[in-house]
């Protein structure tokens, strides 16, 4: 299979984050044997980083390298609507921290792969406690 690719260890890597950008590219380049993919989401999450140069995005992608080209299908759209329900039950119970939907969707997709590659590992136990967390 392969293995889902956060938006955060992109940004890392791309913008050589002097925090973070050594340990992201160490992991993906761990688990690149094993296949990396991006959700169709992370690839709209990285435009801005690339002013929106969809040709310098996905050579950047390709120098990674990752696949970007992973359609996201009906049962991504059913796990992430389960997710999205259960997280605005559980904020409206003032038991849940806000999350973007950007990291639903993300989740839900990586449940169909290996896992999901993240240095926020917690931000997504809660919403997906099935889905492999490596980072």
């Amino acid at each position: 299979m392969a293995w889902v690719v956060d938006t955060c260890l992109l940004l890392d890597v791309g913008l050589d984050d002097p925090k973070f950008g050594r340990t992201s590219e160490d992991l993906l380049r761990m688990k690149s044997a094993d296949g990396l993919l991006v959700c169709p989401v992370t690839f709209v999450e990285l435009a801005p980083a690339f002013a929106g140069n969809l040709t310098s995005l996905r050579k950047f992608l390709l120098g990674i390298p990752t696949d970007f080209q992973e359609p996201w299908l009906e049962q991504d759209t059913e796990a992430a609507a389960g997710a999205w329900a259960r997280h605005i039950q559980m904020r409206r119970s003032s038991r849940g921290p806000r999350r973007p939907v950007a990291d639903v969707l993300i989740g839900a997709f990586a449940l169909r792969f290996d896992g999901l590659l993240t240095r926020n590992a917690t931000d997504f136990r809660r919403l997906f406690p099935k889905l492999r967390l490596v980072g």
